[in-house]
């Protein structure tokens, strides 16, 4: 099978047989769970964007895009071939599609190897294609499909034409709600062929962007052309400049962008911008609100491991539960792709002396440790050359340690590093510069004093992370229980799991972040410690929002009761309990240690002790261990980790100064949710290991995290957690620093869905949309607020908003926007994007709603330094600062419609953007905005341009500052703190 080099550098002729090969079709069969496969007609689409086959149920969606498709595999690789018959089928007529956030396999059997070779060399060539493009390709082509295949949805009859009638059901399906006048206006208009009374593609496409033209934008280059219907360069300069925070704009750069983005060949001839440039230049990925170098990355990689946050997975394997899902390698191919940086292998004793890597004591299936082995070893370095941790919790007897030992030394060879573990361990850890392209080991290690002749020693087993409950036990050495009745009890505890617990990680309005830790020496009243429990729990429902939350804060109780008959003999005075300790009820103790309990030891191989760069400890009492040895990975559960924020949290700090730590969830999560991590990055814990294959928000705001430095799974943590005292729970953590105010307009929103889950689906009722952000960072900064509420316009709703926050540490904070439909009953979840603060550039920016095409919300950014008390005021001065009751922009685009009435009044009557009516926001009171304030993202016009030109859309009367915000001399935006400081 071709690499992608050889991809690559395929002939024409060679592509151009595989596409049409594709396209033509191939009948193959389409594998399942169960012993019969389904014979299907696959084909590539004429866009060449999706697979298709048919027949299926699905109809129309029964596609996979190539946008989706994560690898192809050659041969019997997956899950489901293995569970199929040696010679079942010809190996070299066989492959596997993996495609989307969780790694689903379309698994083929095609009817010639040359059949299967076409298809997997199309598919990886058009793989390689896509990965090439740059984002403004992507973008444009992922809209070009977009609207095809709305056009194509559209086209009931299927004759390659849209009737009014067809176009009235789409806009209902796409949320637009015209008077139905207006539509048959713009309809009329568009017709322009011999054909009349129906659209074609082209024409479709004209009646599409008549619709969409949209009216913030269109002020908004009024406002910068002097109400010209263009931007000529040295307007776009001033708009770069001023609301952008460019600088150094040349007019070479803005002739760039008219040659690049302006569509009419009359605008490009007189160098200008019009408004369907404008608006493809501001929908463009330059315009969105991520700042576009993160993508690649941009901090400071030469400090110690302990200076950094690592992406973590727990339980690399699984596919699904703790219980009974499916292990596959496959899942180490996808996590290391996504920016994962250390993976976990559990490890047990297999047949025939080959170790396996499972869950223990339950049903969860096993797959071979030299399998997952050479699969990390494959995929470790494909995205990124950063080091790779990989925590083996060892079970085996010493004889299958051996043979671990032998797999990781011939598979990894000179990426396995033990060449810089130190014979004196009191040193500092290298950095991800010096170790780009090694495997480190995380795990057991035997002790100095033993006989270094000896191949064995003992070890503590009590410091094993993970360690099951015996209440989560399935096989707990009851030979008695075969497997159909271990089955039995693992979908009774699933099925009570979920019925009591509901815990899923998707949005709720009482969101975890929001209750913040009481500090030090304050009483802890019920709601408090209801609070910290919710914090440490993810208990959100998208589809059951405002649910049962008692049951759902009640998830790390399910077995309670099992758990007190227990726990009353397991306290102990210090942190070295075993991860059964951890999860008692209750907290630790202030008398002396029980010495009488025998302690857990295992055997350890010095061939697997010799290749263990980080030693796996437990936690011990944190003074005990001031001068403690750098080169240890402390881990613990979410419960143990969680008490020791509560009762120590500067010292935990300190302690994570000085080694790693990491962080795994609780053992009672056997539906493999996850909890909330940013606590625990609030604490400066290193790996926060979470279940990668439960999607929802934690791994939402995982991504976020990561994402800011390349999504390489490093990210420097900030100055003040790598040295010195810091209390991340305190009322005012950092005293003496500037607090900065973030200031967000939220201005419009375009093209939004109906909720997933409508139980009438396309035929539901229009939306009725309103936006929520959310700040989650330290307990003092957590907090969220909303805009009112547009009826009946999910197309182009008009909020026109200003929220303002502010955050004493934005460097750790994540901004989380939002988008809800309100119902009378309730509200259903539409979508999110959530941001590193400091992953967000200033000035006008669209929010992509992540995981759709084109959804987005338009919004405003800006970010001063608060120098002194704030004070509640009525709004801000401009264009698009709606104050709570008024300042609608009908009637500023009145007045100024009034001055140049002919385009402009022609071009907003055909638009579909008129703001519509909401219900009122509400609120206690006007936001608070600084009255003195260095302005870090905004540099306002000058007061002379208002008063010339009538208000201005972004003007708060301030000297602007550009203290945060370095800017390039290539019209690209630069903020400093992308690097995080020292």
């Amino acid at each position: 099978m071709e690499d992608c080099s050889n991809i690559r550098s395929l002939s024409p002729e060679k592509v151009e047989r595989c596409m049409s090969s594709m396209q033509t079709g191939t009948q193959m069969v389409k594998l399942r769970g169960g012993s019969k496969g389904l014979v299907r007609f696959f084909y590539l689409d004429e866009h060449k964007s999706c697979i298709r086959w048919r027949p299926s149920r699905k109809n129309e969606k029964a596609k996979i895009s190539i946008d989706s498709i994560r690898e192809v595999c050659e041969g019997k690789q997956s899950e489901i071939f293995q569970r199929y018959a040696d010679g079942s089928f010809d190996p070299n007529c066989c492959f596997s599609i993996y495609y989307g956030e969780h790694m689903e396999s379309l698994d083929l059997v095609s009817g010639t190897g040359e059949e299967s070779r076409t298809w997997i060399t199309g598919l990886k060539y058009l793989m390689a294609g896509i990965s090439d493009e740059d984002s403004l390709a992507k973008r444009q082509r992922t809209r070009d499909h977009w609207l095809k295949q709305t056009f194509t949805e559209a086209d009931k009859n299927g004759d390659g034409c849209l009737s009014i009638s067809e176009v009235l059901q789409l806009l209902h399906k796409l949320n637009v709600n015209l008077p139905r006048q207006k539509v048959k206006q713009m309809f009329k208009e568009a017709d322009t062929d011999d054909k009349q009374g129906t659209l074609d593609f082209e024409e479709f496409c004209s009646f599409y962007k008549m619709m969409s033209t949209r009216r913030d934008l269109y002020l908004l280059m009024l406002t910068y052309s002097n109400h010209k219907d263009h931007l000529d360069t040295d307007d776009l300069i001033r708009f770069l400049e001023t609301e952008q925070k460019m600088t150094n704009v040349t007019k070479e750069h803005c002739l760039e962008i008219v040659s690049k983005f302006e569509p009419c060949s009359e605008n490009q001839t007189q160098c200008v911008l019009g408004i369907d440039g404008f608006t493809c230049y501001m929908r463009s990925p330059v315009g969105d609100i991520f700042n576009p170098e993160h993508y690649e990355v941009n901090q400071d990689m030469t400090q110690p491991l302990s200076s950094y946050y690592i992406a973590s997975s727990h339980n690399t394997y699984l596919m699904g539960d703790q219980l009974m899902s499916q292990s596959r390698v496959d899942m180490y191919a996808w996590v290391l792709q996504a920016g994962c940086r250390c993976v976990e292998v559990d490890c047990w004793d297999g047949q025939d002396g080959e170790p396996i890597v499972h869950h223990g004591y339950t049903l969860t299936s096993k797959i071979l440790f030299k399998d997952v082995i050479e699969t990390i070893n494959k995929y470790a370095f494909i995205k990124n050359q950063y080091p790779v941790i990989m925590s083996i919790e060892n079970h085996c007897s010493v004889p299958q340690q051996k043979k671990m030992a032998q797999y990781l030394t011939e598979v990894l060879g000179d990426k396995l590093d033990v060449s810089s573990i130190p014979t004196d361990p009191s040193g500092l850890l290298p950095s991800p510069e010096a170790l780009k392209g090694k495997i480190l080991i995380k795990g057991k290690k035997l002790p100095p004093n033993i006989d270094e002749n000896a191949e064995e020693g003992d070890v503590s087993d009590e410091d094993s992370a993970d360690e099951m409950e015996d209440d989560c036990k399935l096989m707990n050495g009851d030979t008695s229980m075969n497997r159909k009745q271990a089955e039995n009890v693992a979908k009774k505890k699933l099925d009570n799991l979920m019925k009591e617990s509901k815990i899923r990680d998707r949005e709720d309005p009482d969101s975890f972040t929001i209750t913040a830790l009481p500090p030090p020496g304050k009483p802890r009243d019920k709601s408090a410690l209801k609070g910290k429990l919710e914090d440490s729990i993810d208990t959100g429902d998208e589809a059951n929002v405002g649910g049962n939350k008692h049951l759902a804060r009640s998830f790390m109780g399910n077995f309670s009761k099992c758990k007190k008959k227990t726990s009353k003999m397991r306290k102990s005075s210090s942190f070295e309990d075993t991860d059964t300790d951890q999860e008692s009820s209750g907290g630790a103790s202030k008398g002396p240690p029980h010495h009488s309990r025998k302690k857990k030891t295992m055997k350890l191989s010095r061939a697997l002790s010799d290749l263990v760069y980080t030693k796996s400890v437990g936690i011990l009492d944190f003074d005990a261990q001031v001068g403690s040895c750098s080169w240890q990975v402390s881990s613990m559960s979410e419960t143990k980790a969680h008490q020791l924020m509560q009762q120590k949290p500067v010292q935990f700090m300190r302690f994570n100064q000085r080694q790693l730590s990491r962080v795994y969830p609780s053992p009672y999560r056997v539906d493999s949710s996850n909890f909330n991590p940013q606590p625990f990055w609030n604490a400066g814990c290193h790996l926060v290991a979470l279940n990668y294959q439960s999607e929802g928000r934690v791994l939402q705001l995982n991504r976020a995290q990561f994402y800011g430095n390349g999504n390489c799974g490093y990210i420097r943590k900030p100055a003040c957690m790598c040295e010195g005292s810091f209390n991340p729970v305190a009322e005012d953590p950092l005293p003496g620093r500037l607090k900065k105010q973030l200031i967000l307009k939220i201005i419009s929103g375009q093209q939004l869905p109906k909720p997933k889950d409508s139980m009438l689906g396309d035929r539901g009722e229009i939306i009725d949309p309103f936006v929520e952000v959310e700040i989650i960072g330290l307990p003092i900064d957590c907090c969220k607020d909303q805009t009112r509420v547009v009826d009946d316009n999910g197309f182009n709703p008009m909020w026109e908003e200003t929220l303002v926050f502010t955050l004493h540490m934005p460097e750790i904070a994540l901004i989380r926007f939002l988008v809800w439909d309100h119902d009378p009953i309730g509200q259903d979840f539409i979508g999110q994007r959530t941001i590193a603060f400091n992953s967000m550039i200033p000035g006008y920016r669209h929010v992509y709603l992540e995981g759709m095409e084109e959804a987005s919300i338009f919004v405003h950014v800006a970010v001063n330094d608060i120098t002194s008390k704030v004070r509640a005021v009525s709004g801000i001065k401009g264009l698009f600062h709606r104050n709570p009751k008024q300042a609608s922009l009908d009637s500023h685009a009145a007045a100024m419609l009034s001055r140049k009435p002919t385009f402009g009044a022609h071009l907003l009557r055909r638009t579909a953007s008129a703001p519509t009516k909401g219900l009122p926001k509400v609120m206690g009171g006007f936001p608070e905005i600084s009255t003195d304030t260095k302005d870090c993202s905004l540099e306002g016009a000058t007061e002379k341009r208002e008063s010339e030109e009538g208000p201005l859309l972004h003007h708060n009367g301030d000297t602007a500052s550009e203290k945060s915000w370095g800017l390039s001399t290539n019209g690209q935006v630069h903020p400093d703190d992308s690097k995080v400081q020292n």
